[in-house]
């Protein structure tokens, strides 16, 4: 059984040897502030829903939003969906459907333009 951890990533953002980022340009990346100075280290994890990579912030202590129908956590995008009663559905889900939908249809005509 795989924990909630075990699908984590790693951000390391090491501005030791330059002058770093202000919080104006750290903020635009959705990044907590102070994290570009110095050395900033942080879990990540991919949402399942939207393939949106979340840097945890080590700050944050409200709860993260979580999806039982997959076993993975999500971003605050998706996890408003979900308590507003959207189902779970899995990016790969979705790449699965549009590729199965795509090889029903019929092919596409192939139209050859005249150069002049």
């Amino acid at each position: 059984m795989n924990s909630l951890r075990s699908h984590e990533g790693y951000l390391l953002i090491d501005s030791r040897g330059t002058p770093g980022l202000t919080d104006e340009q750290v903020a635009e990346a959705g990044l907590p502030p102070g994290a570009g100075r110095g050395a900033f280290e942080a879990p990540t994890f991919t949402c399942s829903h939207c393939q949106f990579v979340v840097v945890m912030n080590p700050k944050r202590n409200r709860e993260r939003a979580y999806c039982a129908g997959c076993d993975h956590l999500i971003c605050d995008g998706c996890g408003a969906r979900k308590a507003a009663g959207a189902a779970c559905k899995t990016f790969k889900q979705l790449v699965d459907e549009m590729q199965e939908a795509q090889s029903r249809a019929e092919p596409a005509p192939i139209i050859l333009l005249a150069s002049t």
